[in-house]
């Protein structure tokens, strides 16, 4: 990893990060040779130094996993409209009920959508190309 992250400190600056195998050793006298991780953070106000098993880095990227995916999920400020000639894969239908674009297919002026319900149903609507679809949350372009 390194600067390019887009992890950035409290100001916004961005925060160079080294991540390596056979991080620092702790200094505890009972603890082990055990394999370690070694993480490097060196922000504008100084560097910052960690160590940790590999079993706690791989929680750690759970956690970081489960948060972006969060951020990810939680809606938008407000529902963005689109025509569904514009809908894509990953989208979610603004409405009561949890509805996201598994596929899209133009045929004509007609859209065929097939959406994937909370509930893991599938099933697939036919639109005219620019019917206007309210959604919740777009993933970005390229997801």
């Amino acid at each position: 990893m390194s600067s390019g992250t887009g992890i950035t400190d409290a100001d916004g600056r961005p925060v160079p990060i080294t991540v390596t195998a056979g991080g620092p050793a702790p200094t505890a006298p009972d603890a082990g040779p055990a394999p370690r991780i070694g993480i490097r953070l060196t922000p504008p106000a100084g560097e910052l130094v960690w160590s940790c098993t590999p079993e706690a880095a791989r929680r750690l990227a759970a956690e970081l996993l489960r948060a972006a995916e969060e951020a990810e999920n939680a809606p938008a400020g407000r529902p963005v409209t689109v025509g569904a000639g514009e809908l894509r894969r990953g989208d979610v239908r603004d409405g009561d009920r949890a509805m996201t674009v598994e596929s899209a297919r133009t045929d004509g002026s007609t859209v065929h959508v097939t959406w994937k319900s909370g509930a893991g149903r599938s099933w697939t609507q036919a639109y005219a190309a620019d019917a206007a679809i309210t959604l919740k949350r777009r993933l970005p372009e390229g997801r």
